[in-house]
């Protein structure tokens, strides 16, 4: 007889199950409709996917009821059917398993989104209604996943425990490094839920395994119950109309060792994982023993960025160093030009940020550029800090524009506000998905396409509005085209940054290469063009960096080489290596490439800044010795 699930997390790692949501869409089931109903009208499907997971050796089974509760299923008009559905779930996953696994009822956070501030009775009753369905059915465990907020969870929880005394398993999103959304410490709230009788804690979705690694590793002191683990296959791409992920089955066998070390005792994965990561999980843990009393407390604290003073201050620089002439494409066709990227902050304190673009307007950048939302997580308006470092650094803006977050009419509106302001150097890009960001409640416009955005911010400097009528003066944005260089087939991939040129793209910006050979097969591939190329490069700050980007990141590849030089490497020593391998790829580069495109990690903007001077020494000894 197979011990009860509380035991059996007690006795050894458990490997969960991968996603049902993302693994349903890639089946074909569009996005848009309740994947839960599909436990009543089609059970074949449900209980299809619960048996690959348990054959690819997952031994708890989460059933497809997360959002199976009254008030998400009326989105749908299905709340009259939530008992029926939820009991189908774990009559489904039921079936799918042998004797030697456990099915776990998911419930999903209620007080997410659009519905934040839903009555507390409302929710109660939501919870009680779910909860007693699933329980009712026989579930060996409640898993409550992609919580935000403590409160919250601890409703749930007691909820859960007023109703029975199966094992509870306490899942937060991961959004922000050891901190829930209400700024409580982790370790604060996982004492609070063992004291509210949960009998695991843990993370899943939002993040990757680099994400919930590095939330683990911020936790500071001893964690009372096993940890669990479910992170997504990394950051989701849209490519050619479909959502796709790019960490693959090996490097998820990989964490999943890491995360036994740390202390976790039930592994699954999240959105994007198949069968195939689970099976990579599995076999990875079989065998594997666990140290007793090791958790995250041993593990190396999550390192600290240290701020550096400007030497002089921001507020003192000059405005009318400003210079609007020439633009970018002028200066790169007579020269290297170099353009930097910051990432605008995810608060309000832009003292670094500012900092950041003087000492890099002190060592001769040409331009600091700003993503939008990047990953689509909420940053600063890239439009308002791109106007404050032109007032009061008196360097070039380099705003990015996505696809992702206007419609038509928001889009003009922002593009002839970045015109009064007089910015006029952009980059258009598609944008990652809403959904995968830190509201994935909002709404992804893609009123247009990167193609069509090209072609109506062109049609601005024809002086024509996106709806044909006059704007009685032409706009002047010189409008940049984003370029993924690490792929398959780069004669494809060149192809496509073809037609953004015949849209009207005047200059190409790439993603972070880490290939040498990369880089002249790109130079070569691309010496055709007509317009200026800026090649990326990145320069990696540790390990768990290099690996986070390689495995999760959509559009970034790093060399085994590079990989293995910075394997183990942290704080300064990784930074160092980092910065070393970008001057090696500077050295490829600048023979081929006029255009460099140095992109800052985590506002390390000292590394930008070494990497900046680099290229200018760089090429002056390239002119002496000419």
């Amino acid at each position: 007889m197979k011990p009860d699930l509380r035991e059996a997390l007690q006795q050894r790692i458990l490997t969960g199950d991968g996603a049902m949501g993302t693994y349903l869409y890639q089946m074909g089931f569009p996005v848009g409709v309740s994947y839960e109903e599909i436990n009543t009208n089609r059970p074949d499907v449900i209980e299809n996917i619960h048996r690959r997971y348990y054959e690819a050796g997952a031994r708890v089974i989460e059933t497809n009821t997360f959002s199976a509760n009254l008030e998400k299923l009326s989105k749908y008009g299905l709340e009259d059917e939530m008992d029926a559905i939820n009991r189908a779930g774990v009559r489904a996953a039921r079936a799918a398993i042998g004797i030697d696994a456990y099915v776990v009822g998911a419930v999903g956070s209620i007080r997410d989104g659009k519905l934040k501030n839903l009555r507390t009775a409302k929710v109660i009753e939501a919870y009680q209604r779910q909860m007693h369905a699933l329980l009712d059915e026989g579930v060996d465990g409640l898993l409550l996943e992609t919580f935000y907020d403590l409160d919250e969870m601890l409703l749930a929880l007691r909820i859960a425990r007023a109703a029975s005394d199966v094992p509870v398993i306490c899942q937060f999103a991961v959004e922000d490094v050891g901190r829930t959304q209400d700024g409580n410490g982790m370790k604060g709230a996982f004492d609070l839920l063992q004291e509210e009788g949960a009998d695991m804690v843990g993370f899943n979705c939002r993040s990757g395994p680099n994400g919930i690694m590095r939330a683990i590793d911020s936790i500071t002191g001893p964690i009372g119950l096993p940890l669990s683990v479910y992170p997504n296959a990394g950051i989701p791409d849209y490519i050619d109309g479909k959502y796709t992920y790019p960490a693959g089955p090996e490097y998820f066998a990989e964490t999943a060792l890491r995360f036994a070390d740390r202390g976790a005792r039930l592994i699954g994965g999240c959105c994007g994982t198949t069968p195939e990561h689970i099976k990579a999980i599995a076999e990875a843990l079989d065998g594997y023993i666990p140290q007793i009393g090791q958790a995250a407390a041993n593990s190396a604290a999550v390192e600290k960025i240290v701020v550096k003073p400007v030497e002089k201050p921001v507020d003192t620089i000059d405005s009318k160093q400003t210079v609007q002439e020439p633009n970018i494409v002028d200066l790169v066709k007579k020269r290297h030009t170099v353009i930097v990227e910051l990432d605008p902050p995810r608060d309000l304190d832009i003292r670094k940020f500012m900092a950041g673009a003087a000492a890099l307007k002190e060592v001769k950048a040409d331009a600091v550029t700003m993503a939008d939302n990047s990953l689509a997580v909420t940053r600063m308006s890239n439009i308002a800090l791109a106007a404050l470092v032109q007032e009061k650094v008196g360097i070039r803006p380099l705003v990015h524009i996505a696809c992702r977050d206007r419609n038509l009419i928001g889009t003009q509106s922002h593009m002839m506000g970045l015109d009064a302001l007089d910015i006029d150097h952009v980059l258009a890009v598609t944008g990652d998905p809403a959904r995968f960001g830190d509201l994935p409640d909002s709404s992804s416009v893609y009123d247009l396409t990167s193609f069509e955005m090209i072609r109506m911010i062109k049609q601005l400097n024809d002086g024509t509005a996106f709806s044909g009528k006059p704007l009685k003066q032409k706009a002047k944005f010189v409008v940049g085209a984003a370029f993924n260089p690490n792929v398959k087939h780069l004669d494809k991939a060149v192809q496509r940054l073809e037609r953004k040129i015949t849209s009207g793209a005047d200059y190409i910006m790439t993603q972070p290469v880490y290939d040498p050979s990369l880089i002249e097969r790109i130079a070569d591939a691309t010496k055709h063009l007509s317009v200026p190329v800026f090649i990326g490069i990145m320069p990696l700050a540790s390990g768990r960096n290099a690996e986070y980007l390689h495995n999760e990141v959509p559009g970034i590849q790093l060399s085994d080489e590079v990989r293995q030089r910075m394997a183990g490497l942290e704080g300064e020593a990784g930074r160092a290596e980092g910065v070393q391998i970008a001057k090696e790829l500077l050295d490829v580069a600048l023979p081929h490439f006029n255009g460099i495109y140095l992109i800052t990690p985590f506002m390390f903007y000292d590394m930008g800044v070494q990497l900046t001077n680099y290229v200018w020494q760089k090429i002056e000894r390239i002119q002496l010795n000419r």
